[in-house]
């Protein structure tokens, strides 16, 4: 059997886009074209509602049926996509929809005019299986390379577990434990290796402050062998969905689809994504405003990235770059007083309220006892935003970890781990000068001996 490098080497490398039978693109492929399309831009608005047009109409086409079915499906989705005008003006996402539906009615001979009621409904999909035991990896159906470990070469070492935290405002503990707390404003990269990309966005907490957390999430689930097709989940502010940008809620229609799962733990709150062909655990979570992330993956995933690929800016890898990091000490200089971003949040905010330093102290302490850097960020947040909603994304990324982190020693980080990894180049630094110093002295020492006239 191929270990997971060899298998690497050799599978065809994941693409974007799939071209059907003579050169037409089906609806299928089209709508994943604009599931990745979106994913690519992550700049498209809040209230740009073009990712719902293209669900419903792909959960409504997703059973094969009569062609004036699907004729009626493309013009209720036709419908949608012109509703989306005045919000998705200028976005190019939109525009390739548009586009996308135009070439799809004039494949199908579909005519503009006609009815726009929905289609009748197909038949409904079987629901999905119960939930499986702790070693579902030895039990579940798929063929061996579709289960990470199963795949593995015999009597081999088990593989070493990694884990990635993205929350609050925003903090990140990358998979090497490092703990920052970043600005990061807009679209950025989490995760992008041969499996998989994640890519987050942030947005301003209160206008005008440094403060921001995540309101939208994008993860794509490449192809891979027969394992699972390519896959969207994408989340954002006030939407948490149980399924895949596609409807579906595994990894399509091929033999192993079920190595990769959506399991809604509470609706609209707490989803799990399983991706067993990967060994990875992806946790995602709305809290208040905002939402979290948390992944558990194997350490050769982790590394398994394209030849050719920047990796600089892959967050959960090397961490924020240094332009974009918090020192989170600096707000216990103001601890007299609550910080100047809660003082002008709006009083009309879900949850906002002014705190000193020792009141967010008090509240962080209720949740989080141990002083770590997870009790330190729910101090800093509510400092810098006045809501009381990211004392609990602090909570949940703790209680993540303990979910998905191998080391149970690992669970807490206290600051003088990350000053001692900061502290190590200044101690060989020092090293090195004392060093040079006891050169200097051994050789003026040498130079120096009576028998020397020029030393006196």
């Amino acid at each position: 059997m191929q270990s997971p490098r060899e298998r690497s080497e050799v599978r065809p490398r994941a693409g974007w886009m799939v071209m059907g039978k003579r050169g037409r693109a089906s609806a299928r492929e089209v709508c994943r074209v604009l599931a990745v399309f979106l994913s690519l831009f992550p700049h498209v608005s809040l209230q740009c509602k073009i990712l719902k047009c293209n669900s419903e109409f792909w959960a409504s086409t997703s059973n094969s049926g009569p062609e004036e079915e699907f004729c009626t499906a493309l013009r209720v989705y036709n419908s949608c996509v012109r509703r989306t005008a005045r919000t998705c003006r200028g976005d190019l996402a939109y525009h390739s929809a548009q586009h996308g539906v135009e070439d799809l009615m004039s494949q199908h001979n579909c005519s503009k005019e006609g009815p726009t009621s929905q289609p009748r409904a197909g038949t409904p999909l079987p629901p999905p299986p119960p939930p499986l035991p702790p070693d579902s990896q030895e039990r579940s159906d798929g063929p061996e390379v579709c289960h990470y470990e199963r795949s593995l070469p015999r009597h081999t070492a088990p593989p070493n577990y990694t884990h990635c935290g993205f929350f609050g405002d925003p903090h990140l503990r990358t998979f090497g434990d490092d703990f920052q707390t970043c600005k990061v404003e807009g679209a950025w990269p989490l995760i992008h290796n041969k499996y998989l990309s994640v890519q987050v966005t942030n947005t301003p907490v209160v206008p005008g402050s440094l403060a921001t957390a995540t309101s939208k999430l994008t993860i794509i689930f490449k192809n891979f062998q027969e394992c699972v097709d390519q896959k969207m989940f994408h989340a954002e502010t006030g939407e948490l969905p149980a399924a895949f940008a596609d409807g579906s809620k595994n990894g399509g229609d091929r033999h192993g689809a079920n190595t990769l799962r959506v399991v809604e733990k509470v609706p609209g709150q707490h989803v799990e994504i399983q991706a067993r062909y990967i060994g990875t655990t992806i946790v995602v979570r709305q809290v208040g405003h905002y939402l979290t992330f948390a992944v558990r993956m194997p350490e050769e995933v982790v590394n398994s990235v394209e030849d050719g690929d920047n990796q600089d800016l892959y967050l959960c890898l090397h961490g924020c770059p240094a332009n974009q990091r918090i020192d989170f000490r600096n707000l216990r200089v103001g601890e007299a007083e609550p910080h100047s971003a809660a003082r002008t949040r709006s009083s009309s905010s879900t949850g906002a309220q002014g705190f000193t330093y020792q009141s967010a102290k008090a509240r962080c302490k209720e949740r989080l006892p141990v002083e770590d850097l997870y009790f330190q960020s729910c101090v800093f947040d509510l400092l810098s935003s006045g809501d009381v909603n990211f004392t609990m994304a602090a909570y949940y990324a703790f209680e993540d970890v303990k979910m998905l982190h191998s080391n149970s020693e690992r669970y807490h980080i206290f600051e003088k781990d990350t000053l001692m990894g900061s502290a190590a180049p200044r101690g060989t630094c020092v090293l090195s000068l004392l060093f040079l110093n006891l050169l200097a002295v051994l050789l003026w020492t040498e130079c120096c001996v009576p028998t020397t006239s020029w030393c006196v």
